[in-house]
């Protein structure tokens, strides 16, 4: 979907056209200069400039562990329970390679991030979707999930991309014992945790136990690190051993300069963390006041860099689209493009400068007049 974005943008740019693309959530704003510090230090070290670990540096994996304590009062043993990953992306594409045979199932969110689907499929194995609604706040019900006796791995990712949505820990205690009662691995992915608003703070999946469970982080989105690709699988140590084995077979593990940036960002200042959240917020709050200036009745999301919405007068969600790229010159991600179950929806990323997103939320309004 997003190469396919990428075409549209480039044909109109390529006309002359001037486009606004709020499809891909990649941060505008810099990676804060602390940690590219770090980073240059490190790649001017020789030492550097070999092959790095397959688990990653001992470093890198106890700075992950002490920022579950500190920020989740989770302990996890560096060694055992945490695995850093070439961004989270590739841990939650080559997870389904360590837990699924081929015809094995795997309950994956709809509408959700596309590489649970593609992961499974790329492993032999068979998505089933497990519908999110705007009526149950895009919770899944897990009573009502199609588990079988092939069923293995049940995938949940909250904030949410593409929603929004966001979970307590409440939920996330009641898909533990659930994942547990039907002997099922808990993947969460958690690429959102730190970007929330409105006195809202994320739990953890690991907050609710490790056992048969596993958690995806990223520094990509939290530190506007997406190109530097830095990311981690934490909690079963089973979960973590069996991952750490498939990659050992496929990738020679993370460049070590790139985590000493990853260590830098996590074990310093954290307040730039708290200016991007006011960045996206302010976003967030214009995006959201235009769409409700032009009909909707949007509820501001209190997660992610993301606004889900509908469609207007039952549009689908590519119809929907391609008008909003030729009158307004913005392109926004479909729906559709997240499973059947985004269909006749539309997400807009708040990843671009400020003056950008004001000047597409009045193309916006002009076209939908």
């Amino acid at each position: 979907m997003f190469a396919e974005l990428d075409r549209k943008i480039a044909e109109k740019r390529a006309a002359g056209v001037d486009v606004i693309s709020l499809g891909v959530g990649d941060p505008d704003m810099p990676t804060p200069p602390h940690i590219v510090e770090a980073a240059q230090r490190a790649a001017a070290d020789p030492s550097t400039h070999q092959y790095p670990s397959y688990f990653g540096m001992p470093e890198l994996r106890a700075a992950i562990g002490d920022w579950y304590r500190v920020r989740f009062g989770v302990e996890l043993d560096p060694e055992t329970q945490i695995q850093p990953l070439i961004g989270s992306k590739e841990g939650i594409a080559h997870l389904p390679t360590a837990f699924v045979d081929p015809g094995d199932e795997v309950l994956v969110p709809d509408p959700g991030y596309p590489v649970y689907e593609m992961g499974t499929r790329l492993a032999d194995g068979v998505p089933v979707a497990t519908p999110l609604l705007a009526e149950r706040a895009f919770l899944p019900d897990l009573e009502a999930a199609p588990v079988s006796d092939r069923t293995r791995v049940l995938w949940i990712n909250y904030p949410s991309n593409p929603t929004a949505a966001v979970a307590d820990l409440g939920f996330f205690e009641h898909a533990t014992a659930f994942a547990r009662e039907h002997d099922l691995l808990l993947a969460h992915d958690a690429a959102y945790s730190e970007l929330t608003f409105d006195g809202y703070v994320a739990p953890s999946v690991l907050q609710a136990g490790t056992e048969g469970v596993v958690e995806f982080g990223s520094v990509s989105k939290t530190y506007n690190m997406t190109g530097w690709r830095v990311g981690w699988a934490a909690g079963s140590a089973d979960a973590i051993e069996a991952l750490a084995r498939v990659k050992t077979n496929i990738d020679s593990g993370i460049f070590n300069a790139l985590q000493h940036a990853a260590i830098a960002a996590l074990t310093g200042p954290q307040d730039v963390v708290e200016e991007m959240r006011a960045t996206y917020q302010k976003r967030r709050d214009l995006v959201v006041g235009t769409l409700n200036e032009l009909g909707w009745d949007l509820e501001a999301p209190r997660g992610s860099i993301y606004v889900w919405f509908p469609t207007r007068d039952g549009m689908s969600s590519a119809a929907f689209c391609e008008l909003l790229l030729e009158r307004a010159r913005v392109v926004l991600a479909p729906g559709s493009g997240y499973g059947g179950g985004g269909e006749g929806y539309a997400r807009i990323s708040l990843t671009v400068p400020d003056d950008r997103l004001a000047e597409a939320m009045d193309r916006i309004r002009e076209a939908l007049a």
